[in-house]
């Protein structure tokens, strides 16, 4: 009866992780399939991107994440968000939900507010630059063994990357970047598990 409660556990294990991964496999799947709408329409819904400080602007902050400058950008964020998404949900569905929810809606906030004038912001690079903030500082937070060592594992990998926060390649939403690596170490500060208080003894 052991061996069949381990083995059955493990096989719940085994199914729910593959829950997960299908979890984060459809978000990029709708991405794909919204840009082969986009192309078909000749990328008139890129236009709902995040303008900064325009009132119809505040949708791309929920619709943004969604949009992509042709294939090629969503490529290059394809595998990124399948690596970080699926690390970041490995913690829960809950935990994914309420992370991406606050790189969302903060990091866009933050580059509504304070991109350029005119500029036009979309991509799912701050959702990116989210993921990996929270994944880099939560362990940190923690304090905890195993959780630290995959912080340090997440930052060695993609620790190069945060040179994308910083403004210089033309056409590179760096706003982006940035707000949402901000908004992702917020988000390992609020959802970080405390670390198990020792129990005092009583006499």
């Amino acid at each position: 009866m052991t061996r069949r409660a381990s083995g059955g556990g493990l096989a719940a294990r085994l199914r729910a992780l593959r829950g997960d991964a299908a979890v984060v496999g459809s978000l990029v799947a709708a991405m794909w399939v919204e840009e082969g709408v986009d192309t078909v329409l000749g990328g008139r819904l890129d236009a709902w991107g995040i303008q900064p400080r325009q009132t119809e602007g505040l949708w791309g902050i929920l619709l943004a994440p969604f949009l992509h400058a042709g294939f090629e950008h969503l490529a290059a964020n394809t595998a990124p968000l399948l690596v970080l998404g699926s690390l970041v949900v490995l913690r829960s569905r809950r935990v994914l939900l309420a992370v991406s929810s606050v790189v969302v809606a903060c990091g866009g906030l933050g580059v509504w507010l304070v991109g350029a004038t005119g500029s036009v912001h979309l991509g799912a690079s701050g959702l990116v630059f989210g993921w990996l903030g929270f994944l880099m500082l939560v362990g940190l937070f923690e304090r905890k063994v195993l959780p630290a060592l995959g912080s340090l594992l997440v930052a060695k990998v993609y620790g190069a990357a945060l040179v994308g926060v910083l403004p210089g390649v033309p056409g590179i939403s760096w706003e982006s970047h940035l707000f949402g690596f901000l908004a992702g170490a917020a988000a390992a500060w609020l959802f970080a598990r405390p670390p198990s208080t020792p129990r005092t003894p009583v006499r």
